[in-house]
């Protein structure tokens, strides 16, 4: 599933199409994606200005001049296309342009098309009171976000303090930290030599805030490469993400550990259910 870095990615892609445009028409090609759209949802759209695109977490949001938010999930394969006039923004690339996967056509004032195309159908939209996004079921448990300016060191003391459940767990939580995810997580505690096995409140300062810089920075550069791309995901013209060849441990069972003077290789566990990459005797 695409994580933040790679949603951040395509709200990029799509700003300069979205935002400050008027949609003209949508047309839902099928009555529901993971879940049905919402009442009158083509109707709701038609003739509304987009004021912003924006994210939260793994959401992408298109805040309307209706009041309503245009809530968007790319779940496990879903992508936008854009066609027609609009001159993408870099961090656009295009991916499926096979009709029978193209669920969702948003039409722009000035000519441009954007496709929503998604063939597991796991992603979904909703609509949703713009001033009430918050308490809004999908958001209203959803933690800090990472890349925030109040995600810090001290910020992240708090999140974790008492904190029995492994670290990697923990920063899994999406009730603390929004739009973590998997990949990301083995490479900020590999870059911040952390054990995904520790107790996630046994960290001192000086830990702390190894680990809060290394989860802004990996993020940070896995968005300026474009993203991650992992079996279905690609950045929103075809090109893919390639923040995958700088990975320092994920995927990489066996391989060189990259820090300094360690001559060990990485290996790799099970946590519930997911792969963790790791280097034991660089991680503590």
């Amino acid at each position: 599933m695409p994580e933040l870095p790679e949603v951040e990615t395509v709200r990029r892609g799509l700003a300069p199409t979205f935002e400050g445009a008027r949609i003209l028409g949508v047309e839902a090609r099928r009555p529901d994606l993971r879940f049905p759209f919402p009442e009158k949802f083509a109707e709701r759209l038609k003739g509304r200005r987009v004021e912003a695109l924006k994210r939260r977490a793994k959401y992408l949001l298109a805040e309307l001049d209706s009041g309503e938010t245009l809530v968007m999930h790319l779940g496990m394969s879903g992508s936008f296309r854009v066609e027609g006039e609009a001159a993408p923004g870099a961090f656009h690339f295009e991916r499926s342009k096979a009709p029978a996967h193209d669920h969702v056509v948003f039409a722009f004032e000035g000519g441009a098309r954007v496709v929503y195309n998604d063939p597991r159908r796991f992603g979904y939209m909703t609509l949703a009171a713009t001033d009430a996004l918050e308490d809004h079921p999908l958001f209203r448990d959803l933690g800090i976000e990472p890349l925030g300016a109040s995600f810090d060191a001290a910020r992240l003391s708090a999140l974790l303090a008492g904190a029995r459940t492994p670290l990697k767990s923990a920063l899994l939580d999406q009730r603390r930290i929004a739009g973590l995810g998997n990949i990301y997580v083995c490479e900020s505690l590999h870059r911040a030599r952390l054990s995904p096995l520790r107790e996630a409140g046994s960290l001192n300062a000086s830990k702390t805030r190894a680990l809060a810089n290394s989860v802004r920075e990996v993020l940070e550069e896995a968005i300026e490469a474009g993203g991650s791309t992992l079996r279905d995901h690609r950045q929103t013209d075809g090109a893919l993400g390639y923040f995958q060849h700088s990975f320092a441990v994920y995927d990489r069972e066996g391989a060189a550990c990259g820090h300094p003077r360690c001559a060990g290789t990485i290996s790799r566990i099970a946590q519930n259910g997911r792969s963790t990459f790791w280097r034991s005797g660089c991680q503590t």
